[in-house]
């Protein structure tokens, strides 16, 4: 997709960038460390950064710091997810507990974290700038971490989550990392603190808009696109927007079978086919859709008033976030 090559562009940068800074001894730790970043992955984040620095007027060698940080914290996310939901696989490899053993996991996540804050400490930024930076990476870090407990709080709960619930979760634990590396590149291009609220706005709300599709995706997608089972989703029993819309729609005997294949591990494909007809007749895909679109506006406005060629390039990546086919 035409949209896609300035990110794929960008991310070979990024990608060079980032294994000349994970590199050390022992090396089995430094291999874990990029084991995941090795393997795939399309460096959005990353993206996010540079372009919020550039549609300031900002240098793209002063937001690459920043945006391996980001990149780095992004990852460590994942190396702990995985060993909390005990994943096997990620990006069609082993995930690091599973390659590398878990004591060697943790050791790699935390590395990750470390480094991330080594990087930006070591910028030629001026101090307040790399403090700035230090700052929000570190809240948004917080967040993060608030929005996994709140998740899976969620998840172990009998109670079904109101809408506004699952946006709080969301806001926290996937939004905070788009908003900060929006907010952080416009922090390497300049101290107006308008135009870093702004940027920072324009990465929250596509967070947002991009964790909505992705649930989406989640029930609904393509195997083929997602590399996941139909209903993978409805069968892991995640209260993603989607299925909190289709079981509170659903009426009789449709509910029934939404609730049946809801968590069970051992749903047939039948029982999960049948779910997601229902699903897609009850025009949830077109509700969740909607949602995704009304945050796409409010993150669009954010840079209302600004030009030029990084502008157009973070719409673009906005229009494929929300428009990712099923």
């Amino acid at each position: 997709m035409k949209k896609t090559k300035p990110i794929e562009k960008n991310a070979k940068i990024v990608n060079r960038y980032l294994k000349i800074k994970l590199k050390g001894n022992p090396k089995m730790l430094y291999d874990a460390a990029g084991h995941l970043i090795a393997n795939g992955g399309k460096r959005l984040r990353p993206y996010m950064v540079i372009k919020s620095c550039q549609i300031l007027g900002g240098k793209t060698s002063n937001a690459m710091l920043a945006a391996s940080a980001v990149e780095m914290i992004h990852n460590f996310t994942l190396v702990h997810d995985d060993i909390m939901d005990n994943d096997e696989m990620r990006h069609g490899v082993p995930t690091v507990h599973k390659k590398f053993g878990m004591p060697v996991a943790i050791l790699a996540g935390d590395v990750l974290f470390s480094k991330a804050y080594q990087i930006i400490s070591d910028s030629k930024l001026p101090d307040k700038a790399t403090t700035h930076l230090i700052s929000r990476l570190a809240k948004a870090c917080v967040e993060v971490c608030e929005g996994q407990l709140l998740d899976i709080k969620m998840a172990e709960g009998k109670k079904i989550p109101s809408q506004s619930e699952y946006i709080k979760m969301i806001c926290k634990k996937t939004a905070a990392l788009f908003d900060v590396s929006c907010a952080m590149g416009a922090i390497c291009a300049t101290n107006k603190m308008k135009d870093i609220t702004n940027l920072s706005s324009f990465g929250k709300n596509l967070g947002i808009a991009f964790q909505i599709t992705d649930d989406l995706l989640g029930v609904m997608g393509d195997p083929m696109i997602t590399k996941k089972p139909v209903g993978n989703d409805l069968r892991e029993g995640k209260k993603s927007l989607p299925i909190l819309m289709a079981i509170k729609s659903a009426k009789g005997k449709n509910k029934k079978i939404i609730l049946k294949a809801f968590g069970n591990q051992k749903a047939s494909k039948s029982n999960l086919k049948k779910s997601v007809d229902i699903i897609r007749a009850l025009g949830i895909e077109k509700n969740v859709r909607n949602q995704a679109l009304k945050y796409a506006e409010r993150a669009e406005k954010s840079l209302s008033k600004y030009s030029g060629p990084a502008k157009k390039e973070l719409l673009e990546l906005l229009d494929f976030v929300v428009k990712r086919s099923l």
